[in-house]
């Protein structure tokens, strides 16, 4: 027999058990990934349900535009004078609500893993725990910012004029991708909570609805009742857009803004937790 040909069987007799259990032990294993890294991948991972699936763009496309031409040209003669009046009060405040309302959808896409078993497998994973939840909320940053982007837009055919300038704008929606991200997290555990996604979806709504429509989003809190003032005045809602708007308007929103980043830090503090403590036992 050749040197070729006992080469070539010794390559290919079976290998024992405790010669492959040495070279799968000796072989090298990869890094385990750091939160950054985990945390943007799943934020990819996000991004891709968004191609294949862009029917989700039209609640950051369609309704934003739908809502503001809607109260704009219904509601800003009386309250107002005029629609171009209107709309400079007016758009900060939609461009606020139509972001808050869309966070809820952060969980329904939890729990629409969570019915189709996929949070079984990263749950398996070597990675750093948050960064599933990280990543959906990344992923959903950028929707926010499709909607701002969409909505300005929007307002600057229609005649807002932001005195803030560009800086201005900029900084107003940098203030509300804050919130928007620390407000989801509410809706991440209420994803891991409830049984279904309609569920997810109707609790969701009982929430934001209140939040949004009492507050400074459409009309100053001078013009309300005395009782109403307390609640609207005090409604974490009420200082994103105060905020945003004076942002955008140049006219100062220091108290708004900082307000605005507490309200984050404590939606952060108290949510969070409770939705990795809800994620580990799940």
């Amino acid at each position: 027999m050749s040197t070729a040909t006992t080469t070539e069987a010794q390559d290919l007799a079976p290998v024992s058990t405790e010669t492959l259990a040495e070279l799968l032990i000796a072989r090298e294993r990869p890094p385990r990934p750091g939160p950054v890294s985990a945390s943007l991948t799943f934020g990819w991972r996000a991004i891709l349900k968004i191609k294949h699936v862009p029917e989700q763009l039209f609640d950051v496309t369609a309704f934003p535009i739908m809502m503001v031409l809607m109260y704009t040209y219904l509601f800003g003669g009386a309250l107002a004078g005029s629609p171009s009046e209107y709309i400079q009060y007016l758009l900060p405040g939609i461009l606020v609500m139509s972001v808050v309302m869309i966070t809820m959808y952060t969980g329904v896409s939890v729990n629409t893993d969570i019915d189709k078993g996929v949070f079984d497998r990263f749950r398996t994973l070597p990675i750093w725990r948050p960064a599933v939840m990280v990543g959906y909320l990344l992923g959903d940053g950028l929707r926010y910012t499709i909607a701002s982007i969409v909505m300005i837009g929007v307002g600057l055919i229609m005649g807002f004029r932001p005195a803030g300038g560009f800086v201005g704008v900029v900084a107003g929606v940098a203030l509300l991708l804050v919130f928007a991200f620390a407000f989801s997290w509410v809706w991440t555990m209420f994803g891991l909570l409830l049984r279904t996604e309609k569920s997810v979806m109707g609790v969701s709504m009982m929430v934001i609805f209140p939040l949004t429509f009492l507050s400074d989003i459409f009309v100053k809190p001078e013009t309300m009742p005395g009782w109403l003032q307390a609640f609207v005045n005090n409604n974490p809602v009420t200082h994103v857009a105060s905020g945003v708007r004076g942002l955008m308007d140049g006219s100062g929103a220091g108290s708004s803004v900082a307000w605005t980043l507490g309200w984050a830090a404590v939606l952060i503090a108290v949510f969070g937790p409770v939705t990795m403590r809800l994620y580990n036992r799940k």
